[in-house]
């Protein structure tokens, strides 16, 4: 199994290894899970059982309650029942684990449950034409601009097993400042070495 292609479609820093492991060092953290996502961007390496986000707690399967009232008091919802709905579509991680392990992973690295990859829209593109190059099928995903890179793009493609895109989210543009041109993509481990020959396989833009 090889990620060669699909490391060469970020145009900045590495893709992000994420592994949920049983277990580590104990380590608790303030920063958000976001943050960390980014700084293992670019380069460093973490291990952590407990971050700062109280939404990425949540999303992640820790024993935090589900953020409604976090969500209306952002000023982000018109009534408690608007954030309660969208506090209620967080995805949750379906696996027990007791660290989280975050990791720049560079060519031919594959001991991770999810890649996290930051992409500008001309190289996601690319990425659902070569996961639909070995069977034709469309790439289905949800967003509600919430929880992108914790819940959209680990913790859903995590679950179902599918390649995940986000247009991102106001927590994690805001803390991690992934530029605005970019768009987050998770890929399961199960998807990798297709992904990676299809994008090998398809033509070029201009081609």
């Amino acid at each position: 199994m090889s990620t060669e292609n699909i490391t060469a479609l970020m145009d900045s820093g590495f893709p992000v290894g994420i592994k949920f492991t049983q277990t580590g060092p104990a380590s608790r953290t303030d920063k958000l899970f976001c943050e960390l996502v980014q700084q293992a961007r670019h380069g460093e390496t973490f291990s952590f059982s407990v971050q700062g986000c109280p939404v990425g707690a949540y999303v992640l399967g820790r024993d935090a309650p589900q953020p409604d009232e976090y969500y209306f008091s952002s000023g982000r919802y018109i009534s408690k029942a608007a954030a309660a709905q969208a506090a209620g579509s967080l995805p949750r991680l379906d696996t027990r684990y007791n660290f989280v392990e975050l990791f720049p992973v560079k060519q031919d690295q594959v001991d991770f449950d999810v890649l996290l990859l930051f992409l500008n829209p001309a190289r996601a593109m690319r990425l659902v034409q070569a996961m639909s190059y070995h069977n034709g099928q469309p790439l289905v995903f949800s967003n509600n601009g919430t929880a992108s890179v914790c819940g959209e793009c680990t913790v859903t493609p995590f679950n179902t097993k599918r390649l995940c895109l986000s247009i991102g989210c106001k927590g994690s543009r805001k803390h991690s400042r992934y530029t605005e041109d970019e768009m987050i993509a998770g890929i399961p481990h199960i998807l990798v070495n297709d992904i990676n020959e299809g994008l090998a396989s398809i033509p070029g833009i201009f081609d």
